[in-house]
């Protein structure tokens, strides 16, 4: 079942949740119709000609060079994460950048999970993408699990920024 609004307010996933959805650089944030919107710690700026990896296909018979762009990245989210034990979350894209070829990978967020978010980020287009910091980046989904859980792996309790 998906956690949104009050329940989402009670549980608090997220230090310091916003109650309703709010505006910055025309990309919102906060509490959304069914989860919550993250946003970006970083001022991100994906450059056309960045990371350009050459490979090989085959047209009509022919053997030829062609470019792809590809961009890579990792950012962190501003948000501050306190799961509870029952809860979990998955980040999702969030449509305003998807549609200008961003994807956000879509990462898991274990109950028990505490601490700073780091984000991945890979651009597809062919234009300069500027993020600013405080940008709506991604669409955190929380489910409740059946059984209480608690993460201890790695990055549990890690600083802000990207790790």
């Amino acid at each position: 079942m998906i956690i949104n609004s009050t329940s989402l307010l009670k549980l608090a996933p997220i230090k310091n949740m916003l109650h309703t959805k709010e505006r910055l650089h025309g990309v919102s944030y906060g509490m959304s119709e069914a989860g919550y919107d993250i946003r970006i710690k970083q001022d991100i700026t994906f450059n056309a000609t960045q990371l350009a990896y050459p490979f090989i296909t085959e047209d009509q018979g022919q053997t030829a060079l062609k470019r792809t762009v590809g961009r890579f990245t990792i950012a962190s989210a501003i948000e501050e994460f306190q799961m509870p034990n029952n809860l979990v979350g998955i980040v999702h894209d969030k449509s305003t950048f998807a549609r200008k070829g961003l994807s956000v990978f879509n990462t898991v967020i274990e109950p028990g999970f505490f601490g700073g978010l780091t984000l991945e980020l890979t651009y597809h287009g062919n234009e300069i993408l500027h993020i600013p910091a405080g940008s709506g980046i991604g669409q955190m989904i929380f489910h409740r699990t059946q059984v209480e859980a608690q993460y201890s792996g790695h990055y549990q309790d890690q600083e802000a920024g990207p790790q």
